[in-house]
């Protein structure tokens, strides 16, 4: 996934990516939902951006992913949190949460619904009786342009990143083709990825929560567009 350019994350999310925003419709949203929530864990939690600036508001935040270089970034940033490397459809911290996090479409990475379903019942595991759980979507299918070409460039310190990228579309999959120029010291170097998203409509998602035994909530605007999935866990 982002194993190549896990360094330059920051730098090229940093210049387009509203985390203040985010962070404070995230605890709206918790606070909204459970005035008491306090713990917190990340799944998908990348470089602990959103992670760093819940413990700024006071929330106590672990996180996992399976990119072991985010896992070492995010330990960095935020290190009173507890960070693990793991992947999402199968992990056992041996703790429960006021609040489960999936952000950024990192559930689409799956790829299947079964893996999302499984991933569904391991957040699910990890919540305290009453626990909130929020899961941003990747798009569903129809959206996503293969004909369309993207471009982002950022520059912070003397390093230049333009990344470029496009999608294929195969059946109910997308990959996401994103090519790197660096520039540094000096230097000029290329990384490429290849990024693979499974393409899930609202109903299927629906579906997803419903068989891990939770009832959902669909916000259809969510945190930057891409919608919200709102579950609870049931109070024992």
């Amino acid at each position: 996934m982002f194993s190549a350019s896990a360094e330059y994350y920051d730098l090229i999310y940093f210049s387009f990516k509203d985390y203040a925003a985010e962070v404070a419709l995230v605890i709206n949203r918790l606070r909204g939902l459970n005035p008491r929530c306090r713990t917190v864990l990340d799944v998908g939690c990348g470089t602990g951006e959103h992670a760093k600036r819940l413990a700024a508001d006071g929330f106590s935040v672990d996180g996992i992913d399976i990119e072991p270089a985010f896992v070492r970034i995010a330990s960095r940033k935020h290190p009173a949190g507890r960070f693990v490397q793991a992947d999402m459809s199968d992990f056992a911290l041996g703790q429960r949460y006021d609040a489960v996090l999936c952000l950024f479409s990192s559930i689409g990475y799956l790829c299947t619904l079964d893996r999302v379903t499984r991933a569904l019942i391991c957040f699910s595991d990890h919540l305290e009786p009453g626990g909130v759980m929020l899961v941003e979507p990747w798009l569903p299918p129809g959206v996503l342009d293969p004909e369309k070409r993207f471009t982002e460039t950022a520059e912070s310190g003397g390093v230049k990143v333009t990344r470029r990228s496009h999608v294929e579309i195969i059946g109910t999959l997308s990959r996401l083709f994103l090519d790197y120029e660096i520039e540094e010291h000096g230097l000029t170097r290329h990384l490429s990825e290849v990024h693979e998203l499974g393409l899930f409509t609202t109903e299927e998602m629906t579906q997803a929560f419903h068989a891990a035994g939770l009832n959902v909530e669909h916000d259809l605007k969510g945190l930057i567009g891409r919608g919200l999935f709102i579950a609870k866990r049931a109070q024992v």
